[in-house]
C-alpha cells in the first residue's frame, strides 16, 4: 500500500469481520472478487463519486459491488479515497477523523492520508475521535471492495453526526482533488419498513439523489442523509450528473420481506455532452481531430527516436531528446515491436514504469534490436526494411477475478482494449492491446497468454492478472494487419 505522512501513528483495526464480512483473507477477497465479477460496467468513464451501502456483505454487498464495479471503467488510476459514513455509536458534532494512521482489514493495512487530514482540520466542523471510528462499520465494510479494486491508495476516512449538508460539501470541496481522488459516501437507505413499502421510499429517495436534491431526502430515508445530501450539494456545484446502479433491499438478497433494509448505488461524474447540441457535436469533432493530429505527431516522434536508436547500434547519430515535449520526460511504460517483412523480428517492454517515456523508449527499441532471446539481432541490412510499433501504457490495474475462477476472468476481460499481465505458479506473461486483433476469442486470447507463460492450458489456482490499456503508434502508411506479429 502507499505510503501515508500522519503523526498519528496508530493502526485502527477491524471491529466487524467475521460479523459483516469474512475475516478469513482468501474468503474474504474471493466474495468480494465474486460480488464485482457479477456487477457489469455501466459508465462510460470512471465516476468521480460512489454512493454505497453499508451492511453486512449477504445483504448489502451485491448492491455494494453495482457501485464498485464502475472502477473498471477508463479513467485515470484512483490512488486516493474520500470515506465518509455516519457513526452509529458514539455522538460527534461535525465530521471525526480517527487518531490512527492506518486502517488494518484482513486483506492487509490502508494508511491514512495524514497530508490531507492536517488540511481538513483547519475547517471548524473537522475534528479528530478516536471514538467514532473504533467501533464504525459504515466505513469498515468499504475497504476490502477497495483494497481488490485499487489496492495502491491512501485514505481519508471521516465519520460525521450533526453536521449539515453544507459542512459536509464545505469538506468535501477542500478534499475534491483531481481525478486520482474518488469519493465515497456511505448510506442505506429505508429501515425496516415492509418491502412494498420499502421500495415505494427508496424509489423516490432514488429520483431525489439522481436529481442532486439532497433537500428532498429526510433522514428516515437514509441513515447516512447528511453525507449524501452534502455530495449533491457540492455535485450539483461542480456540474456532474448522478446515474442509479441499482436499487433493492435485503428483502431481495438475504432478508425477511417483512422489515428490510434499503441499499442503493451510484454514481457520479462529469455528463457526456448532449449529442444533439450542434455547437457541442462541432467542439467534439474538432477536438477528435485535434487528438488525432496529436497523436500523429507523437506517433512520428516515437517511431523517429526508437529509429534512430535502432541505427545507433550500427554507427547511425544517437537520438537527441527534443526539447518542449514535456510528455517524453512523464514515467511511462512502453512496449517496442518490431516487424520485417509482416513477421515479428523482436518486441521488448515493460509493463510498469522505469524511467521517463523517452529513456524507456531508447532502451525498449535497442533491446527489442538485440536482445529479444526469440531472434537474432537485427543486422544492418535489415534497418531499411524494418517496421517499428510502440505501445505506450496506462499503470497496471488488477482485474477483479477469483483464484479458481476462469469464468470470471473472461467476463472480466474487454477485448480490443485491455493488456494483460497473467501471473501463476511463479509463471507470468503478457500480452499487449494489440494481440487482441489477432485472437478476438477471449477464451482464446487467455489460452495463448497461458501457452506463452509456459503453463497448463487450464486455468492455474492462485492465478493473478492485471489489466492495462496502450496509446499505439504504427509507422504511418504501414499495413495494420501481420500475421503472427505479436509478442
Amino acid at each position: 500500500m502507499r505510503a501515508g505522512s500522519n503523526r498519528y501513528d496508530a493502526l485502527r483495526s477491524p471491529a466487524v469481520a467475521g460479523r459483516f464480512y469474512p475475516r478469513a483473507p482468501a474468503e474474504l477477497r474471493r466474495d468480494v472478487v465474486r460480488l464485482l465479477a457479477a456487477a457489469p460496467v455501466q459508465v462510460a468513464r470512471r465516476p468521480k463519486a460512489l454512493v454505497v451501502p453499508h451492511a453486512g456483505y449477504v445483504y448489502s454487498g451485491p448492491i455494494a459491488a453495482s457501485a464498485y464495479a464502475q472502477l473498471r471503467a477508463p479513467g485515470p488510476p484512483v490512488t486516493r479515497v474520500v470515506l465518509l459514513g455516519p457513526a452509529h455509536h458514539v455522538p460527534v458534532a461535525g465530521l471525526a477523523l480517527p487518531e490512527a494512521s492506518r486502517f488494518l482489514t484482513p486483506l492487509g493495512e490502508v494508511p491514512v492520508d495524514g497530508t490531507l487530514a492536517e488540511r481538513l482540520l483547519r475547517l471548524p466542523q473537522v475534528t479528530r475521535s478516536a471514538a467514532a471510528h473504533a467501533l464504525e462499520h459504515s466505513l469498515e465494510v468499504q475497504l476490502p471492495f477497495l483494497q481488490v479494486q485499487l489496492e495502491d491508495f491512501t485514505l481519508l476516512p471521516l465519520a460525521f453526526g450533526r453536521a449539515s449538508a453544507r459542512d459536509v460539501a464545505e469538506v468535501l470541496e477542500a478534499a475534491w482533488g483531481g481525478e486520482e481522488t474518488l469519493i465515497v459516501i456511505s448510506t442505506d437507505l429505508s429501515h425496516y419498513l415492509e418491502a412494498g413499502e420499502a421500495k415505494v421510499l427508496d424509489e423516490r429517495t432514488a429520483r431525489a439523489v439522481v436529481a442532486l436534491d439532497g433537500g428532498a431526502i429526510e433522514p428516515e430515508q437514509a441513515c447516512g442523509q447528511q453525507g449524501l445530501a452534502g455530495l449533491l450539494l457540492a455535485a450539483r456545484a461542480r456540474g456532474l450528473v448522478c446515474r442509479l446502479l441499482d436499487l433493492r433491499s435485503s428483502g431481495d438478497t438475504a432478508g425477511d420481506p417483512d422489515s428490510v433494509v434499503g441499499y442503493g448505488a451510484f454514481a457520479l461524474g462529469p455528463p457526456e455532452g448532449a449529442t444533439d447540441d450542434r455547437e457541442a457535436a462541432a467542439q467534439e469533432t474538432d477536438g477528435r481531430a485535434a487528438d488525432a493530429a496529436e497523436h500523429q505527431r507523437r506517433g512520428r516522434i516515437l517511431i523517429g527516436l526508437a529509429r534512430q536508436a535502432i541505427g545507433a547500434l550500427h554507427g547511425g547519430p544517437e537520438p537527441e531528446r527534443p526539447a518542449g515535449e514535456p510528455w517524453l520526460e512523464a514515467p511511462r511504460a512502453c512496449f517496442v515491436s518490431l516487424h520485417e517483412d509482416g513477421a515479428l523480428r523482436g518486441c521488448i517492454g515493460a509493463t510498469q514504469a522505469r524511467a521517463p517515456l523517452y529513456d524507456e523508449l531508447i532502451h525498449c527499441a535497442r533491446a527489442a534490436a538485440v536482445e529479444d532471446p526469440r531472434f537474432e539481432p537485427v543486422a544492418e541490412a535489415e534497418l531499411p526494411r524494418l517496421e517499428i510499433e510502440v505501445s505506450v501504457l496506462t499503470p497496471l490495474e488488477p482485474v477483479p477475478v477469483a483464484g479458481d475462477g476462469e469464468a470470471e476472468a473472461l467476463a472480466a476481460l474487454r477485448p480490443g482494449v485491455d493488456g494483460i499481465l497473467l501471473e501463476a505458479a511463479g509463471r507470468r506473461a503478457v500480452f499487449i492491446p494489440a494481440m487482441w486483433e489477432e485472437l478476438p476469442d477471449p477464451a482464446e486470447f487467455l489460452g495463448h497468454l497461458r501457452r506463452k507463460a509456459g503453463l497448463p492450458q487450464r486455468w492455474v489456482p492462485g492465478t493473478r492478472l492485471q489489466r492495462f490499456t496502450a496509446e499505439l503508434y504504427r509507422e504511418e502508411g504501414r499495413e495494420a494487419g501481420r500475421e503472427g506479429a505479436r509478442p
